[in-house]
């Protein structure tokens, strides 16, 4: 609990924040309206914790933000093309609703991926 906070960790917050969005339209389209309620109010508590955490950046870790958060919208892209890809070649059918979802997902994990894989200087 006495972690500082960082840029890093705010960006990861700000795509768990953008998946729940993306998770949204299949619960409104499966009428699951508990569900999307939960994830309403799961995702404002991430965004208040996405917003202490930015207020308590400093001011290099505010500038480093914009590149990561580039990152993420490059990682978000492409788990979207490749789970498009995906459920082309293994499903009958598939709406736009399970491929932001899905994708979502994977961009995010590659993003996180991406942040914790450092390569080692030689």
């Amino acid at each position: 609990m006495g972690a500082t906070p960082s840029a890093e960790r705010v960006s990861l917050l700000l795509g768990l924040g953008v998946l729940m969005l993306a998770t949204l339209p299949r619960y409104l389209a499966a009428g699951l309206e508990t569900r999307q309620s939960l994830m309403l109010m799961a995702l404002a508590v991430v965004a208040i914790a996405t917003l202490l955490q930015w207020r308590m950046l400093e001011d290099a870790a505010r500038a480093r933000l914009p590149g990561l958060l580039c990152r993420l919208v490059l990682c978000l892209g492409a788990g979207a093309v490749f789970m498009t890809a995906w459920h082309a070649l293994t499903s009958d059918f598939f709406g736009w609703e399970l491929v932001a979802s899905h994708g979502a997902t994977l961009g995010l994990l590659l993003h996180a991926l991406w942040l914790w894989w450092r390569p080692t200087r030689a």
